[in-house]
């Protein structure tokens, strides 16, 4: 038995199931990284996540108050924004850098699209990219982990006046009697002095000093909460993962000495962080399952081919922007073919497709339709 019901914006979840429960959920599986990224960083961390998370907040509730877009705080997805986005900082991020970021993934990467559900980007990559264009020196400083002092004092640079250069860290380092070196990332040992991070250390990050973020088998831990209770299709880490692992596995068996092995791959920068918590974003992502391996795949491919071949040592940002810009061609090629028609034929924009009863759209009754929109959906004749 099918009925036939018109198809909205993402996310779609099946009822009762609400998109405040999902994001709940999402915000309580990441409250354990954030305490492990506290951890190994201190009061520098915890500042820079609960600024950043902040920011995200109130950015959203003014949006939302002026109406320029839908939704609540009460739905828990600024609240992701915030967190994910100061995970991809380092820990002594300027604060005042921070709130820039924080504002622009919720203005360029939410509010100027309607709201939750209707953003074609993840905002906290969003801010992430901007972070990175606006203030590169900052964005590729890192200070090592499990510093001594850490939870009795800030990274100097943590505290910078806004518009001003930030204190030397290296100077910092140096009267810590640490290698300035240490801070340097294992994607930027590598790909810069050869250096390949121990496996052990890259599996947990209990290692100390070393540039590195919350230990990926916490992350996966997480994410297996989320995907055990519905509120994560697993298609989409699996398949970045396993993309990413194959094309490693492959360019190492061609020349060892040039790549490093999969585990290097997999296990180093934000690639885990990435595919569990950003790329799997209902928002930004396929509804269909054909398409979760296609985008999967894709982002892991690309993920690969930027850590190789660019100029910079990490690609996972870029390669889920991209998969999120591929996504509305990659569920046109992937929607379910009815019996008896052809694949070939386009579907109308504006028909209606039999779906299962209790497979709905995100937007409930209560929903309110932005009143003021920077995008319009015609032109202006």
């Amino acid at each position: 038995m099918s009925a036939t019901i018109e198809i909205r914006s993402a996310p779609h979840i099946k009822a009762p199931r609400s998109v405040e429960q999902i994001m709940r959920n999402v915000v309580g599986a990441l409250l354990p990284v954030c305490a492990f990224y506290v951890y190994q960083y201190g009061i520098s961390a915890l500042a820079s996540i609960m600024v950043v998370t902040a920011t995200c907040l109130l950015t959203e509730r003014f949006f939302v108050k002026t109406g320029t877009q839908s939704g609540s705080l009460a739905d828990w997805s600024a609240t992701i924004t915030g967190l994910l986005l100061a995970l991809t900082l380092p820990p002594g991020y300027p604060l005042w850098m921070g709130v820039v970021a924080g504002f622009i993934a919720m203005a360029l990467g939410k509010a100027v699209f309607g709201g939750i559900g209707f953003n074609m980007f993840n905002p906290a990559l969003v801010g992430r990219a901007f972070a990175q264009a606006a203030f590169p020196s900052a964005i590729a400083t890192y200070t090592p982990s499990f510093m001594s002092g850490r939870f009795t004092e800030f990274i100097p640079s943590t505290l910078a006046w806004p518009f001003m250069v930030p204190a030397d860290t290296a100077a910092w380092l140096s009267s810590k009697h640490v290698d300035a070196l240490s801070g340097a990332t294992p994607l930027s040992k590598w790909k810069f002095e050869g250096v390949l991070t121990p496996a052990a250390d890259l599996l947990t990050s209990l290692a100390g000093h070393m540039a590195v973020g919350p230990s990926p088998v916490l992350i996966l831990l997480c994410g297996l909460y989320l995907a055990v209770r519905g509120f994560m299709d697993w298609r989409i880490p699996l398949a970045i993962l396993g993309s990413a692992g194959l094309t490693a596995w492959i360019l190492f068996g061609i020349d060892p000495q040039h790549y490093p092995d999969p585990f290097f791959m997999l296990f180093s920068g934000g690639l885990i962080l990435g595919a569990v918590f950003m790329a799997t974003d209902m928002s930004t992502s396929p509804v269909t399952p054909r398409g979760m391996w296609v985008y999967g795949a894709t982002i892991g491919l690309l993920t690969v081919v930027i850590r190789y071949y660019s100029g910079l040592p990490e690609g996972v940002m870029y390669a889920i922007l991209l998969g999120n810009a591929a996504t509305p061609l990659i569920e046109r090629f992937t929607q379910p073919t009815p019996f008896g028609k052809s694949g070939l034929l386009r579907p109308k924009r504006t028909a209606s497709y039999p779906l299962h009863p209790e497979y709905i759209s995100r937007e409930e009754a209560n929903a309110v339709t932005p009143k003021k929109k920077f995008f319009k959906n015609k032109p202006k004749s």
